[in-house]
């Protein structure tokens, strides 16, 4: 039997929502009830304080508030990794330290946003923020937030560092995705839809946005592939499909389709975000609705 690839932060995560309080603080109670939500259906782990998170929105104390309170909540079940990267290497670096001494399990790091550097840059970064703790990094490649997409030459120079183990993908090129495991990383997909055809491909798993919602669902299609029956993997993808168009198909949507499905769940009890995003309005909220309820995770 061949054997499976490796999944050093596990195989189910996701990069969940932080909950905000009316007045725009951080609602610690609520950001650990949603890790716990995930965590009680069907997750190995959780990203916390990525761009789902609003980490563009939340300073370097709440990052470690937030953090605390889902190791707190849920670190004795499931890994934890925390969101460290920025457009400024210094402030990953005191993120990255913060989020070791708090006791992460991991790191998130994405390439460089909006300043887009050389890949000479990206890789002195990734070196930089790596090298300052001795917590196991996921390198993220999301060049339609970043517009900067990781080459292969970078990759190949970052695996080198004893940290850096994998890569949350969000390109989306699966042929150069198997580039890229073959030089040691472990592939994490970084889009729900492209999920299933990451784990054909050799992919370790998930760091999902429709796992809010639909985490066993992800968990079983997840363990229906590996363990071969890919006909029943394909069935619960399909199955998943209206859901995930409901929380990713629309313009405004991350953090503010999570929270409102999470409202429609029950786990939480408002969609407040801080702005520049906005709450989805009442039709948007119904099209979310539907979509859920097509995929069979509302009645």
């Amino acid at each position: 039997m061949t054997s499976l690839p490796a999944a050093p932060f596990g195989r189910v995560l996701t990069a969940m929502a932080t909950a905000f309080h009316e007045d725009g603080s951080v609602d610690l109670d609520g950001t650990a009830r949603i890790a716990a939500h995930l965590v009680d259906h069907g997750h190995d782990g959780v990203v916390v304080s990525g761009t789902t998170g609003e980490s563009p929105t939340t300073t370097v104390a709440e990052d470690g508030q937030i953090l605390a309170a889902v190791k707190d909540a849920v670190g004795d079940r499931a890994q934890v990794v925390a969101g460290v990267g920025t457009n400024a290497t210094a402030h990953s670096v005191e993120l990255a330290r913060q989020a070791e001494k708090i006791g992460a399990d991991g790191l998130l790091l994405v390439t460089p946003y909006y300043n887009k550097p050389s890949q000479a840059g990206v890789l002195h970064h990734f070196r930089t923020v790596a090298e300052a703790t001795g917590v196991p990094v996921m390198l993220y490649d999301v060049p339609g937030r970043t517009a900067t997409q990781i080459s292969l030459e970078t990759y190949e120079k970052a695996i080198a560092l004893d940290t850096v183990v994998a890569v949350k993908d969000a390109v989306g090129d699966l042929a150069r995705g198997v580039k890229i495991m073959q030089l040691g990383y472990a592939l994490y997909s970084g889009d729900d839809v492209s999920t299933l055809g990451w784990l054909a491909h050799g992919g370790s798993g998930v760091v999902s946005v429709v796992g809010h919602v639909a985490g066993d669902q992800i968990r079983a299609m997840t363990d229906a592939f590996l363990a071969g029956d890919h006909a029943e993997a394909l069935t619960l993808f399909t199955r998943m499909l209206p859901a995930i168009d409901a929380v990713m198909g629309v313009p405004n949507y991350g953090a503010t389709t999570a929270k409102a499905a999470l409202q429609l769940l029950g786990v939480l009890d408002n969609r407040f975000v801080r702005a520049p995003l906005v709450p989805l309005d009442d039709d948007e909220v119904a099209a979310l609705r539907a979509g859920l309820v097509e995929a069979g995770l509302l009645t």
